[in-house]
């Protein structure tokens, strides 16, 4: 099978590869659709590492996914060929204590698509636990269903805030994790989310959501329109989900007291925090990694219609094209919040 293989940083390339395609009792074996190229995807190719994970080896990018079962094994009975599913792609080791205490997302052995040295899914088959995938509802479509993980980090977030009916949240950060960060803050319960960002191209995408307060912070102050909509109380929660250690600049002033700050986007370094101003509002402070036990919600929520991610599909390339996916998603147009990559009918045979 052909693959978009990462080699080193800047290299990628689409070549043969061999993989185990052996479909186990709990397995089952999907012929991809759609695949959406990630930050973290991006962030691999353009320096070959983020933190502790570093690409030493060639590696197959690619997790935020949809496809077709193809084959499935002796003890599924939840899945069946010709089943239209999406995969969660972290694999926890399920005897581990994580997993024992409700948090297998933390697992330290956890295998997750497209994290050294585990290869990704931007292949035309993959094989996966089958309690790792979801059928798609049928008004879900592919594209969709790719997007379920970016969401799901969103409501991981969202979850973690405690979010109470009627609350003001701020999410700092328009990109991918940020809109659907917001989304996810609405459909937790929110009144009203104000979203701040550099690029207006971005915020533009919630212009038609009367409950979406955008802030283009090169030109407005996001703590004076905090204050003004709350009449100077604060936001309930604000999601940091931009990863700029500038975000954190008197971030607390823009809570409540008893507020909650909720870490979602991840900072290149470490950052200063004000204690003094954490405690003087008995600050509540939270971080999201992944997410664990969200991807059913996600999926109810799109199809239900409460959450509509269609919108922030961008633009779609053929699986033959993914290098110059890459190259654009790396290029960083304004206009663009998430790539996808989708797999012909002939790759998919």
């Amino acid at each position: 099978m052909k693959a978009l293989v990462l080699e080193k940083a800047h290299e990628i390339t689409l070549r043969d590869v061999e993989l185990p395609l052996h479909v186990g009792p709990r397995d089952v074996k999907i012929r991809m659709h759609t695949v959406g190229v990630c930050g973290s995807d991006v962030h691999y190719y353009q320096h070959g590492g983020i933190g502790p994970y570093v690409v030493d080896a060639p590696m197959i990018l690619g997790h935020e996914a949809s496809g077709v079962v193809a084959e499935v094994g002796a003890e599924v009975t939840h899945l069946k060929p010709g089943d239209r599913v999406c995969m969660e792609p972290g694999i926890p080791d399920m005897d581990s204590r994580a997993v024992r205490e409700g948090f297998y997302n933390l697992d330290p052995a956890v295998r997750f698509w497209a994290t050294p040295p585990i290869h990704g899914c931007l292949t035309p088959y993959v094989v996966h636990p089958a309690a790792f995938t979801f059928r798609l509802p049928d008004n879900v479509s592919f594209g969709e269903g790719a997007i379920v993980e970016p969401l799901a980090i969103g409501l991981q977030a969202a979850k973690k805030a405690a979010l109470k009916p009627g609350d003001v949240a701020v999410v700092i950060g328009a990109g991918t994790i940020g809109a659907m960060t917001a989304l996810a803050a609405l459909a937790g319960g929110a009144a009203r989310v104000i979203l701040a960002d550099l690029v207006p191209e971005k915020l533009a995408l919630f212009a038609h959501n009367p409950a979406v307060t955008t802030v283009d912070v090169r030109s407005t102050s996001l703590a004076d329109t905090v204050q003004a909509l709350t009449d100077g109380w604060g936001a309930n929660v604000v999601f940091e989900a931009s990863g700029s250690a500038r975000a954190f600049d008197n971030v607390f002033d823009l809570l409540c007291p008893g507020g909650c700050l909720v870490l979602v986007g991840i900072p290149a370094a470490k950052v200063a925090f004000d204690i003094v101003a954490i405690q003087a509002k008995e600050a509540r402070i939270e971080s999201v990694f992944r997410y664990a036990n969200i991807f059913p919600r996600a999926l109810a929520l799109i199809a239900s219609g409460q959450v509509d991610v269609k919108p922030f599909i961008s633009r779609t390339f053929a699986f033959e094209d993914g290098i110059a996916a890459f190259e654009e998603a790396a290029a960083g147009r304004v206009t663009d919040v998430k790539i996808q990559i989708e797999f012909p009918a002939a790759e998919a045979a």
